[in-house]
């Protein structure tokens, strides 16, 4: 198994944006020096839920303090950035990391942002396979040229990286599912998903003609106390704040209904759905994950009670046992 984390830096109450941004650097750091595979930053607009706008931005950053983990957006949004400023940005940190950087992308949501940056419902809609193939064609040619969403012509790229920027495609759909397998690229799959839902994803990716050997990536939440009990009831102390919040921030540009979930029952859902407990129980859950839904690489969303030290303290029970980079052996923790 390869073990990442996955980071939201999301606003807790009583925390500031600062806060919340030096939480998610310590993490990534810290994750680097316990030796885990990956870490990757979520992307967000206007709202607590997560206060990193560019998930690029702090990639680069995160490139810059770290010496070995791979860093990956988890995602850059396709619907409200230019598929070729993008690539520019993806090639630059391919360049500079030695290659450790990775792209993930999706197609975002009918919220505000479209609004904000210039976007379209019917770009978010329609528009993502236009987009995806020609930030695929900008990541790995000499020179791109533009097409009928993207008028421009040809014009050189650089920097020009040894190998392009693996791209993954955040999967919320079969659509989506069949949009990554066609082009033949590994999906990336939230925590909103059970085990058996990824499952399935997994399977229809592959029905699809998706490569066998794709490195998926699954997102999860895991938190680590002295017992199961002890670390539900931190959760639940802090991560409805938290979720209120920031689904109540997620506005819609066609004046619909935003998320319509109850903050303590999503919170708890959380609790029941993945790894949070004591490090035997964690254990289990994060080789459940991995076997049921057939991915081998997790990343862990460790930040559920806005706490740094009980997030490094997870991060440190995962890579206790670890005698080298770049995963932790899971069966030691337990």
């Amino acid at each position: 198994m390869k073990l990442g984390v996955f980071l939201l830096a999301a606003r807790f109450p009583g925390q500031s944006d600062a806060d919340a941004l030096k939480r998610t650097v310590e993490v990534a750091v810290a994750a680097d020096r316990a030796g885990l595979a990956s870490a990757w930053v979520a992307e967000h607009h206007f709202m607590p839920y997560g206060t990193c706008p560019d998930a690029t931005t702090l990639a680069a950053h995160l490139l810059g303090r770290t010496n070995r983990i791979e860093i990956g957006t988890a995602v850059s949004v396709l619907t409200t950035a230019h598929p070729v400023a993008l690539a520019e940005r993806a090639r630059l940190l391919s360049v500079i990391s030695d290659n450790r950087f990775r792209l993930g992308v999706g197609r975002g949501g009918p919220w505000m942002d479209l609004e904000v940056f210039g976007s379209s419902l019917e770009r978010y809609q329609n528009g993502m396979p236009g987009a995806l193939d020609l930030l695929l064609r900008a990541l790995k040619d000499p020179t791109v040229e533009g097409d009928a969403d993207y008028p421009f012509r040809s014009v050189p790229l650089v920097p020009t990286p040894l190998t392009p920027p693996t791209v993954h495609v955040a999967c919320t759909s079969h659509a989506t599912v069949e949009l990554a397998a066609a082009r033949g690229l590994p999906m990336l799959l939230g925590m909103h998903m059970t085990n058996e839902e990824k499952r399935a994803f997994v399977d229809h990716y592959r029905a699809q003609g998706g490569p066998t050997d794709a490195e998926h990536v699954s997102a999860i939440s895991v938190h680590v106390s002295d017992s199961r009990e002890e670390a539900v009831a931190e959760v639940m102390a802090t991560a409805p704040g938290w979720l209120a919040d920031g689904l109540a921030a997620y506005i819609r540009v066609d004046g619909g209904p935003g998320p319509d979930r109850d903050p303590v029952a999503y919170a708890r859902h959380l609790c029941d759905l993945h790894p949070v407990g004591d490090p035997a129980h964690c254990a289990r859950g994060l080789r459940d994950a991995a076997a049921v839904s057939g991915i081998d690489h997790v990343i862990a969303m460790v930040e559920l009670t806005g706490s740094p030290d009980h997030a490094l303290r997870t991060i440190g029970a995962l890579a206790a046992a670890q005698p080298t980079p770049p995963g932790p052996d899971l069966g030691k923790l337990a």
